[in-house]
């Protein structure tokens, strides 16, 4: 399925300490995002006057953001906060909007942040990014990469030449935010057997993403295709306006990929520099992008016991892993382990524990300590890991993530396979794919049940548009290695840069791959044909 993820992971982790692909019915998509949300506090909504699509956004002072995301603000940066109109349905792409069908005539508000350094100087212009999900919030991301390298921030280099622009994308915290999944459901699809394997456990799983696309059917009707990625791509180019640039600088993470590809096509003439990390295949459907992932999270697990059973001492699950882990899934299903709220760690939560994990190389110690506890009874460790990938709160409230990547990801979505087809992929990839093979095959229950109408978006080369640097992990659980080639060649002027390392995203995690990347948003020096970064 082509849902991604949050680049965001690498930064909370090392930010916040302790507490900086959906459920169940979205499988697929949570096996993707990937997004490991902080939740230090409410969102603030930064509200002021939102200006018309095509005019400059008019900025005021928001501290209180960073001050609620992170408790502070960054040194020597400056915050502003800004909410500009768009179309809800752009139609064929004109200023005012479609003339006809849902939407027509009615707006979205699209939050931003601009994130600028008291040390700037030759200002290039503004750098827009996205952390991916799709769901995830790119005001929030752009707060985490204002603290700079020490933080797994963005260098200094970058942050003294542009303004640093979040935005949440349309339908996603605090843009018009679709909500229509309670609280409760989400618990339930977390929570679920991610391979239910029994007649009854199946249709169980069937009745839950029905619940759950009726309810947003009924509060949202036909204008939930109005949350695609083509719709979103086309806001993008009123946020480059409202910043003042002429032409779009964009780093986007995992489905922010999608994103910027979408726009490279729809845009070329207005492309100066697009960094595509974490790279998603458009091309490629439903079927085939959830068995793209199920491998990539199996080969990212081989790398995780590979390690565990070279470092012993370092990984109390030693020597096999994947044994251990598997025991703990199975041990689940019939005799949950209680936490001492009495919450209990089902086969579904240990499973995106896991998942969670993955994510980066340094959640692989914490997942073999977790199981290891789960063994002698404790999940704390277990909840902790899957609690921070699903964004839940300790009092069991969710974020709008899952409900926005699930109206993303079906409004794109074509492809609707049958009950029966997903119910026969489920038992040929857990053949194939043991640990994750059956979660991403009935994952993709979460479209099938979808009331909403589809708006796919252009799969095409971008015509016109400069050099595209696309980056990929060889490790990449989210967005597999393979992906990175099919969406450069896709593009037409897509330029491969890849990282020999492990985890989601790449950039800035080496020396290699900074330099690399920053040479090419300062100076648009395309990275050398082939150029590989080493993992360190």
């Amino acid at each position: 399925m082509i849902t991604e993820g949050c680049h965001v992971t690498r930064f909370f982790r090392r930010i916040r300490r302790p507490r900086p692909g959906l459920a169940g019915f979205v499988a697929a998509a949570l096996l993707t995002a990937g997004c490991t949300l902080p939740a230090f506090a409410p969102r603030a909504e930064s509200r002021g006057a939102a200006t018309p699509p095509g005019t400059a956004a008019s900025w005021r002072a928001c501290p209180e953001v960073p001050n609620q995301l992170v408790g502070r603000g960054a040194a020597g940066m400056r915050y502003e906060c800004a909410r500009i109109l768009v179309p809800r349905n752009w139609g064929n792409g004109a200023a005012t909007g479609a003339t006809a069908g849902p939407g027509t005539g009615q707006t979205f508000e699209i939050a931003l942040i601009r994130i600028r350094s008291n040390r700037q100087h030759d200002r290039i212009g503004s750098l827009v990014v996205n952390p991916g999900g799709p769901g995830a919030s790119g005001v929030d991301t752009a707060v985490y990469l204002s603290f700079g390298s020490a933080f797994g921030g963005l260098p200094i280099t970058v942050t003294d030449r542009f303004d640093i622009v979040g935005f949440d994308p349309r339908g996603v915290e605090r843009s018009s935010p679709v909500k229509c999944i309670s609280d409760a459901n989400l618990d339930a699809s977390f929570g679920y057997d991610p391979d239910p394997q029994s007649p009854a456990s199946f249709d169980g799983f069937i009745a839950l993403n029905r619940r759950i696309g009726t309810a947003c059917g009924e509060k949202y009707g036909d204008q939930l295709p109005l949350y695609g990625t083509a719709q979103a791509a086309r806001d993008m180019d009123a946020v480059r306006a409202a910043v003042g640039d002429d032409k779009l600088t964009y780093l986007g993470y995992s489905y922010g990929t999608l994103l910027g590809a979408v726009y490279a096509q729809l845009y070329p003439q207005r492309v100066r520099a697009l960094v595509l990390d974490g790279a998603v295949d458009p091309q490629q459907k439903l079927i085939a992008g959830s068995e793209s992932q199920a491998k990539g999270f199996e080969r990212a697990f081989d790398n995780f016991a590979q390690w565990c059973a070279a470092n012993a001492g370092r990984c109390p699950i030693a020597p096999d892993a994947r044994a251990a882990v598997t025991a703990a899934i199975d041990k689940a299903r019939v005799s949950p382990v209680r936490g001492h709220n009495g919450r209990e760690a089902t086969a579904g939560w240990v499973f995106y524990a896991v998942i969670s994990s993955l994510y980066t190389e340094s959640g692989w110690q914490e997942l073999a300590r977790a199981i290891d506890s789960l063994q002698g009874g404790d999940p704390t460790g277990v909840f902790t890991l899957a609690d921070a990938y699903a964004g839940r709160e300790d009092d069991g409230h969710y974020s709008n993530l899952f409900d926005a990547n699930l109206a993303v990801n079906c409004a794109d979505e074509t492809e609707k396979p049958s009950v029966e087809q997903i119910r026969q992929l489920q038992s040929q990839w857990r053949q194939k794919y043991p640990l994750f093979g059956p979660a991403l095959a009935v994952g993709m229950l979460g479209c099938v049940e979808w009331p909403g109408a589809r708006d796919p978006y252009p799969t095409g080369k971008a015509v016109g548009a400069p050099p595209i640097v696309v980056v990929g992990t060889t490790g990449d659980p989210a967005t597999p290695y393979e992906q990175t080639a099919a969406l450069a060649s896709m593009l037409g002027v897509g330029r491969v840069l890849t990282w020999e390392g492990e985890g989601h995203t790449a950039y800035p995690q080496t020396v290699c791959i900074t330099n690399a990347v920053d040479a090419y948003l300062i100076d648009l020096t395309v990275p050398r044909a082939g150029l590989r970064c080493p993992a360190r």
